[in-house]
């Protein structure tokens, strides 16, 4: 797989606008790291009840990753502007009523009830990689701007759950969530005004004039890559709070999870300022099979040491798994249908992440900690045979 040196990450903001879009874009994406443990966080402060917190965070979770393809649906069909505040006020509406629930001890019906239309939420990474592509599509430098995009990811996930249980915990046990509501409205009103960089709405044409993209199977094999990548960090992540808990260091477990996301962040940005004449499908059953190659050490981990180092190698495969899953996701969709096409692939995302921390937690309290890395391995085989498949697909048409 040849490389070159692609598109430079400085010259993706010589575009007027584009400093402006990726920081409100930046702004808008952190509640989604933000609300769901903050509510955890603020059921254990006020309750001391972990149980109930998880349910109103996994019911937010599964509203989020059914609703949020609607709202991205409407977005292709009546433009940013017009969807983009009304979805976040309702969603930060709900938000704000259900933690005055809980604060004045509503019953809890309600409570779940009010998680629904949080659930509302735009996904606004797939609202920033559409403007992105309007401006690069078919150069090098749309490649380096979905590398950049992952490592804000990243940084929005790392930054997030900080944020939001110190601030819960420092000042009042809303205030985590509380702020990501505000955050929201927020950088989802500044960039839905943003109108010289949005996407045009474009008619759709007589051949294709209802397309329903869960009928592409490229596309459907690519949700459940990433389905398979939110099980592996949903097993990163509760994984390494037992095990570092199991050798009698959970303080270390943040540390343990830094560094997997620190690997991620840099490979995304080494491998997004790269150009590979290899095609999309071959660098993600590479990508895919680095992934599962490099999970394999987890479960042989001895010592908090060992695993921080296992973790920082198989970070490194991530990103880029990520970037080129996105780049084929533009790659074969109709253009107009993007938006709500990359709203899928984090859709299931999200989904894995919570299907993977439910199924995990299971193993874990069945066996122990280092057998849940055993989850991790499994969905890595999963995520490269799809790659696989994808890729024989494309060799054979």
């Amino acid at each position: 797989m040849s490389q070159r040196p692609g598109g430079s990450y400085r010259t993706l903001f010589t575009a007027q606008g584009t400093v402006a879009f990726c920081a409100a874009g930046f702004v808008a994406r952190l509640p989604i790291a933000m609300i769901g443990i903050g509510i955890v966080t603020m059921f254990s402060q006020l309750r001391g009840d972990y149980a109930l917190g998880g349910a109103l965070s996994a019911v937010f979770a599964l509203s989020y990753a059914v609703l949020t393809p609607l709202v991205s649906r409407a977005v292709d069909r009546l433009g940013q502007y017009r969807v983009l505040p009304a979805a976040a006020a309702i969603s930060a509406a709900a938000t704000l009523t259900m933690l005055l629930g809980v604060r004045f001890e509503w019953p809890v019906p309600l409570l779940f009830l009010c998680a629904i239309p949080a659930g509302l939420m735009p996904t606004i990474g797939a609202m920033v990689r559409s403007r992105w592509t309007q401006l690069y599509a078919g150069t090098p430098q749309l490649r380096t701007a979905f590398a950049l995009e992952a490592v804000i990811d990243e940084l929005c996930f790392i930054v997030g759950p900080v944020l939001s249980v110190g601030l819960s915990i420092a000042l009042f046990p809303e205030a985590g969530p509380l702020l990501g509501a505000v955050l929201l409205l927020v950088g989802t009103l500044v960039l839905a005004g943003l109108r010289g960089t949005e996407p045009p709405v474009r008619s759709r044409t007589p051949e294709m004039p209802s397309v329903n993209l869960l009928r592409l199977p490229v596309l459907v094999a690519l949700i459940v890559v990433m389905f398979a990548m939110g099980v592996i960090f949903g097993v990163i992540d509760v994984v390494g709070v037992a095990f570092t808990a199991e050798h009698g260091v959970p303080g270390a477990a943040t540390v343990v999870v830094a560094l997997f996301a620190f690997a991620s962040a840099i490979s995304g940005i080494v491998f997004g300022a790269r150009v590979t004449t290899s095609s999309l499908t071959r660098q993600l059953l590479i990508a895919t099979a680095l992934v599962a190659l490099l999970l394999w050490p987890l479960l042989l981990a001895g010592s908090v040491p060992m695993l921080a180092a296992l973790y920082l190698l198989a970070g490194s495969a991530i990103s880029p798994t990520m970037i080129v899953a996105t780049s084929l996701t533009q790659q074969i969709v109709p253009s107009g249908r993007l938006t709500e096409a990359i709203t899928w692939t984090v859709a299931g995302l999200g989904v894995g992440v919570a299907a993977g921390s439910a199924l995990v937690g299971q193993v874990i309290d069945r066996i122990d900690a280092g057998a849940g890395y055993g989850v991790g391995v499994a969905a890595g085989l999963i995520a490269v045979t799809c790659a696989a498949g994808i890729h024989l697909r494309a060799r054979l048409q």
